[in-house]
């Protein structure tokens, strides 16, 4: 899905008949994060090249949402945990279930923000807030993303659905020249500005990943699931 989601978003954006596009997970969950069996199949003697080679896959997907011209929805229907939490911030709008919730938990596993939220979240939710989330991984409800300016707006589960395809509807039929143009000159100014924001963000983890101290955290991780 690293691969995956940045190819689907650069086809959208070729395709003169998509005008919006909404992200959204299947079942109960929008992203249930990383699968760490990834991190505990590898081999001591393949870690470096394993771990530079998931730091470049890494950048290219966060630099798949900032290349994108056209708008982004987020519809968060379930709780969002990881790189799916993080990079909410490039998203032009989140729409969330109250269902949802929103958790980054690389602090407990030895890893460190991605996704350029080490500037995005301290601008969207103040120095203190977004320190909570990022340092110490708290936890955050719909309603408390909403009051931190992550999410838009917060739906009823009932009726999430329907509220957020209303609203896609509406935005699909205005004018698109006239869309991306208004993203391009909003965004623009910081596209550059958090490309290396990301660069910087996956080298850091690139070290991290290969650190006795994120193995053990992970190892430390499996062993509380069982």
């Amino acid at each position: 899905m690293y691969r995956e989601v940045p190819a689907a978003l650069k086809r959208a954006d070729e395709d003169k008949n998509v005008s919006v596009v909404v992200i959204t997970g299947a079942g109960n969950y929008y992203s249930s994060g990383n699968d760490l069996n990834n991190f505990a199949n590898i081999q001591p003697d393949q870690m470096k090249q394993v771990a530079e080679e998931g730091g470049v896959i890494l950048e290219n997907f966060v630099n798949g949402f900032l290349d994108f011209s056209k708008p982004l929805i987020a519809a968060v229907n379930g709780p969002a945990i990881g790189v799916a939490c993080t990079t909410l911030g490039l998203f032009d709008v989140v729409y969330a279930s109250d269902t949802a919730n929103f958790y980054t938990p690389f602090p407990a596993l030895g890893q460190s923000p991605e996704g350029c939220s080490s500037y995005t979240f301290p601008q969207m939710m103040g120095a203190a807030k977004a320190n909570e989330v990022l340092l110490f991984g708290r936890k955050l409800t719909a309603n408390e993303a909403k009051e931190r300016s992550l999410v838009t707006d917060v739906f009823p589960e009932s009726t999430f659905q329907s509220e957020v395809n209303r609203r896609v509807e509406e935005y699909s039929l205005l004018p698109p020249l006239s869309s991306i143009a208004s993203k391009d000159i909003i965004r623009q100014s910081q596209r550059d500005f958090l490309k290396k924001v990301n660069k910087k963000e996956s080298d850091l983890l690139v070290k991290l990943w290969q650190s006795p101290e994120c193995f053990e955290a992970v190892m430390n991780f499996f062993s509380r699931q069982n």
